[in-house]
């Protein structure tokens, strides 16, 4: 059964526009906090949130949709996704819930939901929410008596907490004394825990994207626009820069040269460590179909593993504890470590490469650079809502036989997109070249059919 709001990572869209409206919000609360009360207990909800300007308008009718159903709530205002994971657990609440659209522009906003686990909801429970927002104008959600009607608090310690747990997961043997750090926090969620975080483990912090006016997270800044990152890097003088974006879940890096270091390398960084060590489970790591072919090779000659899953970090997170792995994520620099949390968590991951840099004694950019990414291209497009492109018999044709011509040599993913009318075509390969022209040929079937 298709999800009617939830998508592939919570409820998202442009503010005050169906769903992301206020309405929408106070149902949300007023389903989520029906389905979670199950027990004798008082139940409680954990809400953070990012640095959005609609963040208050959504947090206080998520407020007033759970209290009026008896939940009381516990607000931590503006708190990185993977904290809001972390305190949900922490704090033994029965749900947690993060107002974000991540790496979107400001207009956009979202609402994710964690279960008292600190995983996000599966897709069974998101199914039940939604029977539930619909029936919830129709009385199948019961208001709570007058006297059960939930409280509300602030806490003012959640920064202080969620620094504390962050720096836990940085070896103890090791200090970042001497190492001149630039961290972009994309005017986000983690403006004050991440530079926080990193002085108190002693790097000499250069911060930047920690200026939030509710109007600029994203914007030319964080993992999504790197380029503000490499140029303080190189004018600083840094060893390294560190990208979080808006709901600080993800990571980019930025070697000395100012070079950008994608979540590919990374991975490749953190598992190999970790192996060396003795400390990575599963064999291997996990990533998606749209992880580089390179680091599947790197990653065997070293005897090492890959597994791929479908786009989205719910799918990494989902094999990786099918499988037993501790070590996974995407290319765009979502990383997951399962022995630190349920999420991915940038400032963590973060943590974990700053760790391999210093036990290296070497510059960033001959750590990080763990293999030569081979040539790949992707493009999108766009069609008309309803079309079926890919059912055409001329874009199979295509499709066959471009992955004919890459069979032992390359790759080719083509996917539809999950929240907008277009196509996306990837390949890769040894040939620049042959990796170009195949896509552009697969490009031109799909909008000649769409």
């Amino acid at each position: 059964m298709a999800r009617k709001y939830f998508g592939t990572d919570g409820i998202r869209g442009l503010t005050n526009i169906t769903p992301m409206t206020a309405a929408m919000a106070m149902k949300v609360g007023m389903a989520a906090g029906t389905y979670f009360q199950r027990g004798d207990h008082r139940h409680r909800v954990l809400i953070g949130k990012d640095t959005r300007l609609s963040g208050y308008m959504l947090e206080s009718a998520l407020v007033a949709g759970f209290t009026s159903v008896g939940m009381d709530v516990v607000m931590t205002g503006p708190m990185p996704t993977p904290a809001v994971a972390m305190l949900t657990q922490s704090m033994r609440a029965d749900l947690g819930v993060m107002i974000s659209a991540s790496h979107n522009p400001f207009a956009d906003n979202g609402i994710k939901l964690f279960g008292p686990d600190g995983y996000k909801l599966s897709d069974e429970a998101e199914l039940e929410i939604e029977s539930l927002i619909d029936g919830a104008e129709s009385g199948a959600v019961a208001l709570a008596p007058s006297h059960q009607i939930g409280r509300a608090r602030r806490i003012d310690d959640a920064q202080g907490r969620y620094i504390h747990f962050a720096k836990s997961t940085f070896p103890s043997d090791l200090r970042l004394d001497g190492l001149k750090v630039v961290v972009d926090c994309a005017n986000g969620a983690a403006y004050q825990v991440a530079p926080a975080a990193l002085w108190e483990l002693g790097a000499e912090v250069v911060a930047i994207g920690v200026t939030p006016n509710g109007r600029n997270i994203n914007d030319g800044v964080g993992s999504t626009a790197p380029q503000t990152l490499s140029e303080t890097v190189v004018a600083s003088g840094a060893a390294i820069g560190i990208a979080l974006d808006g709901d600080a879940d993800r990571l980019i890096v930025v070697d000395e040269t100012g070079a950008v270091v994608d979540g590919d390398q990374l991975m490749a960084t953190i598992a190999t460590g970790y192996a060396r060590r003795g400390e990575l489970a599963g064999g291997g790591l996990v990533a998606t179909i749209m992880s580089n072919l390179g680091l599947e090779r790197h990653l065997a000659a070293q005897g090492l593993g890959l597994v791929r899953t479908g786009v989205g970090d719910r799918y990494v997170l989902e094999a990786m504890r099918a499988r037993g792995y501790n070590v996974g994520g995407e290319q765009s620099g979502h990383i997951i470590l399962a022995d630190y949390g349920t999420t991915g968590d940038g400032l963590v991951a973060a943590l974990q490469i700053l760790a391999e840099v210093q036990r290296a004694g070497a510059p960033a950019s001959e750590v990080l650079h763990r293999f030569d990414p081979l040539p790949q291209l992707l493009k999108n497009v766009r069609f008309e809502r309803g079309a079926k492109p890919l059912d055409a018999a001329s874009v199979k044709a295509a499709i066959a036989e471009a992955e004919a011509e890459l069979e032992g040599r390359g790759r080719l993913v083509i996917r539809a997109s999950g929240t907008e009318p277009v196509i996306r075509v990837m390949a890769e390969g040894d040939d620049r070249a042959q990796v170009e022209a195949i896509v552009d040929r697969v490009c031109e079937a799909v909008r000649a059919a769409a």
